[in-house]
């Protein structure tokens, strides 16, 4: 579902200059796991494109439930902005190849070709964050979609 121009906007502002985001994802046993990942932002169509290994744990958990949430603090600019929504696997050369940054490599020493990479695609849903001057969080007017389990 695409999102409005300024609401895709707003978000990017957000969280400009956050490099690392928390992933949590829910295992099949209905508990929660997060990890650091790399994020460069939201892209036109309100999606966070992620890079990951296909054999990782919340690979696994995508797998049963599609819900995540991405956090990202910038503890000294008080920035905190939590990032809801539905993610799917992509295998998607194309698109690896236009997202790739040599950073990567670090983690995918076969770069582009390396088998085991997959794309993370998150549909943002709803997104909350920190409002300094209002002293609680606000909310972003992102569509609700009936997508994902």
């Amino acid at each position: 579902m695409a999102q409005t121009a300024d609401s895709v906007g707003k978000l990017n502002e957000l969280i400009k200059g956050i490099d690392f985001a928390m992933l949590t994802t829910v295992r099949p046993d209905g508990t929660l796991h997060s990890c650091p990942m790399a994020s460069p932002g939201v892209d036109p169509e309100g999606v966070v494109w992620l890079f990951s290994a296909n054999n990782t744990e919340k690979v696994e958990a995508i797998r049963t439930s599609q819900r995540v949430n991405l956090a990202y603090i910038d503890h000294p600019g008080q920035r905190y902005v939590s990032v809801s929504g539905y993610c799917e696997l992509v295998r998607d050369h194309v698109k690896a190849k236009q997202l790739w940054s040599p950073a990567y490599k670090a983690w995918f020493p076969g770069g582009l070709d390396d088998a085991n990479l997959i794309l993370l695609k998150v549909n943002v849903q709803q997104v909350d964050y920190w409002s300094g001057g209002q002293g609680r969080m606000e909310h972003l007017g992102f569509a609700h979609g009936a997508m994902g389990a």
